[in-house]
């Protein structure tokens, strides 16, 4: 598979301004409660994905989003305040512009991280409560699945797939994380953590459907999309890559 592009570390003056903006995507939580606002701090503040897809100008002005499994609605919060902070002329010199104008609709299956999106976002995102195994996709230029498929079996992980590519459009970006189950120990790790978590949040005791980073690239590739993987565990101990698919 060749080597996979690094998640960068930051330096001083980029830590700083991701600090603001993470701060800015957290604070409509505050009137969703306690928890949704130190959740959204904490994974905004430590997952290395967020600043990455602006880092790397993976998602363009314009576009109609697809969250799949979007949990309180992070990804559309933090793309509302980075809009918010390009617009002000607080942006960084070497990054593409943010993107603006997107239309944003989330799919999550948990009523309860649903009503926080909800309460948090208001009008800024759509976000709806529906299991995405049976969900109306409807149409989009850009759709997000980030740490997702892996909570179920293969054969529904490939129907999704396969109802993904449908609703993308010509020139459509699929942008989905997973994790490398040929990673070996952080990929345990990972799965571990996945699984203590997905209790918390009331899912109950579940089994995981791992795959290798290249079992996922075929399984894309086959669907008809070109993939590029990037690293995305960067600061953490997991075994996580981004995967963009461009139909």
């Amino acid at each position: 598979m060749g080597s996979i592009p690094q998640a960068m570390e930051y330096p001083d003056n980029i830590r700083r301004w991701k600090k603001k903006l993470v701060m800015a995507a957290a604070a409509p939580y505050r009137s969703a409660g306690r928890f949704a606002w130190h959740f959204a701090r904490g994974k905004l503040g430590g997952d290395p994905v967020f600043p990455e897809l602006l880092r790397q100008g993976l998602m363009a002005s314009n576009s109609h989003i697809l969250d799949l499994g979007c949990g309180q609605g992070l990804l559309a919060a933090w793309l509302r305040a980075a809009e918010k902070l390009y617009s002000s002329g607080d942006w960084p010199e070497n990054w593409p512009p943010a993107p603006t104008q997107l239309t944003i609709r989330g799919l999550e299956l948990m009523p309860r991280d649903v009503q926080r999106g909800k309460a948090a976002l208001g009008s800024q995102a759509t976000i709806e409560q529906a299991d995405i195994r049976t969900a109306d996709f409807g149409q989009a230029d850009i759709v997000v699945i980030l740490d997702v498929l892996h909570y179920m079996d293969y054969t529904a992980q490939e129907a999704v797939l396969r109802r993904v590519r449908k609703a993308l459009s010509n020139h459509g970006t699929l942008l989905m994380r997973i994790g490398d189950a040929a990673s070996g120990w952080r990929f345990k790790l990972s799965n571990g953590v996945d699984a203590v978590v997905a209790a918390a949040r009331g899912h109950g005791r579940v089994r995981l459907y791992g795959r290798s980073s290249g079992q996922w690239r075929s399984v894309l590739e086959q669907l008809g999309f070109t993939v590029e993987p990037i690293a995305m565990g960067y600061g953490t101990p997991f075994a996580n890559i981004l995967l963009v698919g461009r139909v």
